[in-house]
């Protein structure tokens, strides 16, 4: 599994990793539309450049062609929000269990090493952002089921588009303080080596986020 915290190489790969944040964190809209020369000209790149980025963008679920119209970000939506958390809920479910099994005695420190870092921003500035990758508590689980099919299917297809979600309507308010302590519940569950106990927490914790967001979702207009 390659990281997601990766090293760009090539221009290409600096500019897809730019896109793919810049779409995540709302700074290109939800459902907007794509322009190759406009995005040619925003990160100094060639069209051909920006095309290749987009086709690899294609691959995360973050964007959607149409017919005649070309390739557009997805829109947050409510149906969007439950058919993605159903199987969120499920897969990362299935990770806690595992971790649980599966996760050594130092990857369990370095999440809760982890947890302590979090810990300052959450109390202070009452947000919960993880940028991507290592720093990601729900990246550490799913790495730590030591499963490479369920990591692809998680990190490969729905990781992204779940952050858009998570970044831009579940970051903030009331839902920070109580998800930070059901992932420190999680970690704990995960340390006693109770498998059952780590699944239930884990699955009720995307509920509730799930629930959170759907909620931000009906009262912001996008």
């Amino acid at each position: 599994m390659t990281p997601l915290t990766e090293t760009p190489i090539t221009t290409a790969d600096k500019t897809f990793i730019s896109l793919r944040k810049d779409i995540v964190e709302g700074s290109i809209a939800a459902g907007s539309k794509l322009n190759e020369a406009e995005l040619s000209t925003k990160y100094a790149v060639s069209r051909a450049v920006i095309r290749e980025a987009i086709n690899k963008l294609e691959n995360t679920n973050l964007l959607e062609r149409k017919a005649n119209v070309g390739a557009k970000v997805v829109t947050l939506s409510q149906s969007g929000l439950i058919q993605l958390y159903q199987v969120r809920e499920s897969l990362e479910g299935m990770a806690a269990r595992l971790a649980a099994a599966n996760m050594t005695n130092n990857e369990i420190d370095q999440v809760n090493t982890l947890l302590q870092q979090h810990s300052g921003s959450v109390k202070e500035s009452q947000r919960y952002y993880q940028e991507a990758g290592d720093v990601d508590f729900h990246y550490r689980i799913v790495l730590g089921s030591h499963n490479q099919h369920l990591i692809s299917m998680l990190m490969n297809n729905i990781y992204h588009l779940v952050r858009m979600y998570r970044v831009q309507l579940g970051m903030a308010g009331p839902r920070v303080t109580t998800a930070f302590a059901e992932h420190q519940h999680i970690v704990q569950a995960i340390s006693n080596r109770d498998q059952e106990l780590a699944e239930i927490l884990m699955r009720r914790h995307i509920a509730y986020s799930r629930n959170n967001i759907e909620q931000k979702l009906q009262d912001t207009p996008l």
